[in-house]
């Protein structure tokens, strides 16, 4: 009998998420130019919020920092 099958990045104590973004940043280094620029690109992200009223929307807010959960109630 076999022991369980347990992902590789389970069994290094990360989670997934800790997981892709590591293997993504490497991907995008060992990539060369110009395509290396393109995905570094691509890693910058912003969030909004748009509040509602009525059905409609307002105008959108940028996000600069996540709250912690427990702060928003």
């Amino acid at each position: 009998m076999s022991p369980p099958q347990t992902s590789f990045w389970r069994l290094a104590g990360m989670s997934y998420l800790q997981y892709v973004n590591r293997a993504t940043t490497c991907a995008r280094l060992a990539m060369k130019e110009p395509a290396r620029m393109k995905a570094m690109q691509q890693e910058v992200f912003s969030f909004t919020s748009t509040p509602w009223s009525n059905g409609t929307p307002g105008e959108k807010i940028p996000i600069e920092k996540l709250a912690v959960p427990t702060d928003s109630l």
